[in-house]
């Protein structure tokens, strides 16, 4: 059917994203493949929390390089009516003594060392910010003012709306079939509609990179994971100016934040549900999980003891071994380009990535260093393991 001079596979906010660092960086014939609409997949399901706080020092330089984009994302896009729906609100987080509190002393210092605002809080600090919580457990507790959350598939959309004034095509509701590969040269993609040709594919498949490794044959270690978020309804408030919380002395690792009024959006932070297969319908949240989740919340937020049941709903990570995302050339392919495996941090840090990925496309020096981030380290066993073990804090 057409020629173009990259292929992404795959409209989330990665993808839209790529699409717009490609187009941006000088390459404007380039098609963005996506099997459902722009933003639909697990890119709508995002709680869309935004921070810098990492424990793996490439993940806070990917998410610094990411915020200085999402707070001035219309300026960025050059585009008024583009948005992220960015709540700046700041990120607060806390460990009593225990096998957290050397992970987050380490995280810490390791933002204030790239230079980021972070402020180290009394519980009497802590409450000024969040007086709806109590914090006389804590040992250690930081409070970075630049992060808040923030709406991923506005993100998207706006994305792939300044892609196209620069001439990217977008493609809707067409699943790629295959990966035409000669002579280990990647040559396009086959749809159900016919052939693509291009030197360059950029898969950005999420849960669905199992695709990817069968039409390659190249193993790629990957499941999908169910997560639950839930929304509460409180008697006190949690504003917008209070600050998204994350509580590393509960069982779940809760992160919570102001879905408006007095109502929270809370959900863990640890290992979700495997899934046989990759799904990104929504699944049942058992009141058994509400039960368990509120427990935990108000051993932090006591008003909350007796909390209502506002909504509820369930997002897919496509998550790796190590909790950390697979960035850059497959070696094996030439021409194929591959982001996936975020396992949960992909909406924080997609201006970035797609900025490295698109540059990885061009033949461009990346603005980091990608090989930490390379497939490789699943057989090396050179894992990129965050200090905070499993979990979606890394």
């Amino acid at each position: 059917m057409g020629a173009w001079d990259v292929i992404v596979i795959g409209a989330g906010v990665v993808g839209t994203s790529v699409a717009w660092n490609l187009a941006a960086l000088g390459c404007r014939r380039v098609l963005v493949l996506e099997r459902g609409q722009i933003g639909s997949g697990t890119t709508s399901q995002s709680s869309g929390i935004l921070r810098t706080h990492y424990s793996v020092p490439q993940n806070i330089e990917l998410a610094q390089r990411s915020w200085s984009v999402f707070e001035r994302f219309a300026e960025h896009l050059e585009d008024e009516d583009a948005s992220a729906g960015l709540v700046r609100c700041g990120y607060l987080i806390a460990a009593p003594q225990g096998p957290k509190l050397e992970p987050l002393r380490a995280a810490l210092a390791s933002q204030q060392a790239r230079g980021i605002e972070v402020k180290l809080l009394s519980a009497q600090d802590a409450t000024q910010y969040l007086p709806i919580a109590r914090f006389d457990d804590a040992a250690l507790i930081g409070f970075e003012p630049d992060a808040g959350f923030a709406d991923a598939y506005l993100v998207a959309t706006s994305y792939a709306r300044a892609a196209r004034r620069l001439g990217v095509q977008f493609r809707e509701g067409v699943s790629v079939e295959d990966l035409w590969v000669r002579n280990d040269r990647v040559q396009g993609v086959r749809t159900a509609q016919g052939q693509e040709t291009a030197p360059c594919v950029i898969s950005t498949q999420n849960i669905w990179t199992h695709e990817l490794a069968q039409w390659t044959g190249i193993r790629v270690p990957l499941i999908a994971e169910r997560h639950r978020v839930i929304a509460l309804q409180g008697p006190q408030d949690y504003t917008y100016r209070m600050p998204v919380y994350k509580d590393l002395g509960s069982p779940g690792m809760l992160y919570c934040r102001s879905y408006g009024g007095r109502q929270m959006l809370v959900s863990e932070g640890t290992a979700g549900q495997t899934l046989a297969t990759p799904d990104n319908e929504q699944g049942d949240v058992p009141m058994e999980y509400v039960a368990q989740v509120g427990e935990q919340v108000a051993q932090r937020f006591a008003s909350f003891a007796q909390a209502g049941l506002v909504s509820a709903w369930t997002g897919v990570y496509d998550v790796t071994p190590d909790w950390n995302p697979v960035l850059g050339s497959i070696p094996e392919v030439a021409g194929l380009v591959v982001g996936f495996g975020f396992s949960g941090h992909g909406f924080k840090l997609s201006p970035a990535v797609g900025r490295v990925l698109a540059q990885q496309a061009l033949g461009l020096t990346t603005d980091i260093d990608l090989a930490t981030y390379a497939l490789e380290r699943f057989r090396s066993g050179k894992l990129l393991q965050g200090r905070y073990g499993q979990g979606a804090v890394s």
